[in-house]
């Protein structure tokens, strides 16, 4: 099989545990682009959090999925292609959901993480994205418009009964793990899969000619959808038989063996 397309998840996936691409990956996936193959970023992060890394690939001519599935940008043209938003009142529904729930939630207005409270979680989402963090006395007021996710942070443990009510609770929304202290929250249909589908269908690449590479719950709808679905070894432990392949783990650039085993060969 001639893979055409290649989809990496970015944190604990492509990215070591500091935060960087391993020279051994950043060689592989370079080989690949030079045989035609499209990488393309798919990630929980805001797009400006994920540009610098994409520059550092020299994507130049592909694309991005960000803010996990919501958006996809056109690298060649520096331009969003597709965009789904949560609206004003989903929103404020989580926010309410939030309070009942006892949970963190933050979104992104301006560029900013915005919350009402601080927590270890925001702190970490800060240090994954480098965005500046607008605390505020009224989370409602400072969201006056749609917002592209939402994500509720809160000890991984209790999260995951969080995540099942919320799945009842709302099933008119699209949620999902993307750390065990993250719960993001989308709007209805929007996940990785979603917008691999809208890009390959884009690019005319068949669903067979996909490699999806992740780690965690939020990447199962694209490892699953893809011709060939990879976790990174230090995959979540209840998803390890959702694949069809395990490699070596973010640390151990498991990244670069997807590269080498299904694409060079």
């Amino acid at each position: 099989m001639k893979y055409k397309m290649l989809v990496l998840d970015m944190d604990d996936t492509l990215l070591t545990d500091d935060h960087k691409i391993s020279d051994e990956n950043k060689e592989m996936l370079f080989k690949a682009q030079e045989l035609g193959v499209y990488v393309i970023l798919a990630s929980g992060r805001p797009t400006p959090a994920m540009l610098p890394f994409a520059k550092e690939l020299q994507l130049d001519n592909s694309y991005m999925i960000s803010y996990n599935g919501a958006v996809i940008t056109d690298l060649k043209e520096d331009k969003v292609i597709f965009e789904q938003t949560l609206t004003q009142q989903q929103i404020h529904e989580l926010y309410d959901y939030s309070l009942e729930s006892k949970t963190h939630i933050i979104t992104y207005v301006d560029g900013k993480i915005v919350s009402e409270t601080d927590s270890e979680f925001i702190d970490i989402e800060k240090n994954i994205t480098g965005l500046e963090h607008n605390k505020v006395a009224d989370f409602k007021q400072a969201v006056p418009s749609s917002a592209v996710k939402c994500i509720l942070l809160e000890e991984p443990t209790y999260l995951k009964e969080v995540e099942k009510d919320l799945k009842a609770a709302m099933p008119h929304l699209s949620a999902s793990m993307s750390k065990p202290f993250f719960l993001e929250v989308a709007q209805n249909g929007i996940d990785k899969a979603a917008s691999i589908k809208i890009l390959a269908e884009k690019l005319d690449i068949k669903q067979s000619e996909i490699i999806a590479v992740g780690n965690a719950g939020n990447d199962l709808t694209m490892v699953e959808y893809a011709g060939l679905g990879v976790w990174v070894d230090n995959v979540n432990p209840e998803l390890r038989d959702r694949a069809d392949v395990i490699v070596a783990s973010n640390n151990d650039h498991g990244v670069a063996e997807v590269v080498r085993r299904f694409i060079l060969n």
